[in-house]
């Protein structure tokens, strides 16, 4: 975080990496001091600490989402999806890793009506729909269904990396492979012989 950044700014990056370190119940006095900026100017700025909360998962939340996804680099549906496993995988790997931002928060604050809960919720919604997308271009017969299953093993898979304190060894990868074999989504070696 440069000086020079607006306090705005300032705010939203020391929060982001505070909360994800320490969780939302960080005290407005540390998040100030953090930042370099007043609980005067912090309050001009944000209505709230719930908005803080709220506006440093939305901003931050698409960072998170490029890590994972594949983007429009091309590759078979079962490629795609994979990719986001096996980049949680590398991710888990550091010492920075303490999970999903967005479940950490949405666990956190326990309250889905929270501002922090409905942004945390509008990303976790974007990873299935991401999923659901893939699946439908894969001819699956319930992509919906297998959507939300990939979901919960890459929320489980996250859960499992912080609690056991350890990489994840591809258990993320080979599970997410498991429910796509179980669908009939061809491997990638099929897939390419196919085309």
């Amino acid at each position: 975080m440069t000086t020079q950044a607006r306090p705005r700014e300032r705010l939203l990056d020391a929060a982001g990496e505070l909360f994800y370190r320490d969780g939302v119940n960080v005290g407005v006095d540390a998040l100030c001091k953090a930042a370099g900026v007043s609980k005067k100017s912090m309050y001009q700025l944000f209505r709230s600490k719930d908005e803080l909360i709220a506006e440093t998962l939305a901003s931050q939340g698409p960072l998170y989402q490029r890590a994972l996804e594949p983007g429009e680099d091309g590759g078979t549906p079962r490629e795609r999806i994979l990719t986001v496993f096996q980049r949680q995988d590398r991710l888990a790997t550091g010492d920075s890793f303490l999970g999903c931002p967005f479940v950490n928060t949405a666990v956190e604050l326990k309250n889905p009506e929270h501002p922090g809960s409905v942004v945390a919720r509008h990303f976790k919604q974007r990873l299935t729909d991401f999923f659901e997308a893939e699946l439908v271009a894969a001819g699956v017969d319930d992509p919906e269904s297998l959507a939300i299953q990939l979901t919960m093993v890459f929320d489980g898979a996250s859960a499992r990396a912080v609690v056991r304190a350890q990489a994840l060894a591809g258990v993320g990868v080979a599970m997410a492979a498991t429910l796509l074999d179980s669908a009939g989504v061809p491997a990638e070696e099929l897939a390419s012989q196919a085309g």
